[in-house]
């Protein structure tokens, strides 16, 4: 059984920064596909950005400049550096593994307020 294990989130100020992690219990590596999605208040779960097996990244279009995905091999860890956050970045942000199957882990809040 693959586990997917969230960290980082927090109550943050408009304009600050946060590093989410996502700890997998098996190699990184051995999913074609590594991702964070959101989820908002009454809204339904959106992608954030991915980064394949082979270490390409790509983004939702509108988080660009400001989001970012990242990896560790050796720690099994996948990141998402948030930077310039804004209060519409508010969510429940949940890693996915991707191969002939579909993993999520549990989910960290993020809540950007004064």
């Amino acid at each position: 059984q693959v586990q997917l294990v969230e960290s980082g989130g927090g109550l943050v100020q408009p304009g600050g920064s946060l590093r989410l992690s996502c700890a997998v219990s098996r190699s990184i590596l051995s999913f074609s596909f590594m991702a964070w999605y959101r989820q908002a208040p009454g809204k339904q779960r959106e992608w954030v950005a991915e980064i394949s097996s082979g270490g390409s990244t790509t983004s939702k279009n509108s988080l660009k400049g400001r989001f970012t995905i990242s990896r560790d091999n050796d720690k099994n860890t996948v990141y998402l550096q948030m930077n310039s956050l804004k209060p519409e970045d508010t969510a429940v942000y949940y890693c996915n593994a991707r191969d002939a199957s579909i993993y999520w882990g549990q989910g960290t809040q993020v809540t950007v307020s004064s």
